[in-house]
């Protein structure tokens, strides 16, 4: 059974930087597309990042220059590095990994980003 765990969350000022990553349990991370989502309270859950098994990113315009995907295929890990972070950046940060035609998530870890 696969299970996606997230870590790296937590208080950052404004400027600041956290790296966010996603252990994956389990078979097919090296033909899985990895994405990053955020959910704010009272919001619709977002797309932030997508990295494909080719390693061709997509990222929302809202993060395009500040944050990046890669990924680990050795180690099974998925990051999200995220510079210049922005009070509105606060969210649950949630891992998905979709592999032939099979979706799973992550349980989130939550970045405040406040002074």
């Amino acid at each position: 059974q696969v299970q996606l765990v997230e870590s790296g969350g937590g208080l950052v000022q404004p400027g600041g930087s956290l790296r966010l990553s996603c252990v994956v349990s389990g078979k097919f991370f090296s033909i899985a597309t990895m994405s990053w989502y955020r959910q704010a309270p009272g919001k619709q859950r977002d797309l932030v990042a997508s990295i494909t098994s080719g390693g061709r990113t997509d990222y929302a315009d809202s993060v395009k220059g500040r944050f990046t995907i890669s990924r680990d295929n050795v180690n099974n890990t998925v990051y999200l590095q995220m510079n210049n972070l922005k009070a509105e950046d606060t969210a649950v940060y949630l891992c998905k990994m979709v592999r032939i035609g099979i979706t799973t998530w992550g349980q989130g870890t939550q970045v405040t980003v406040s002074s």
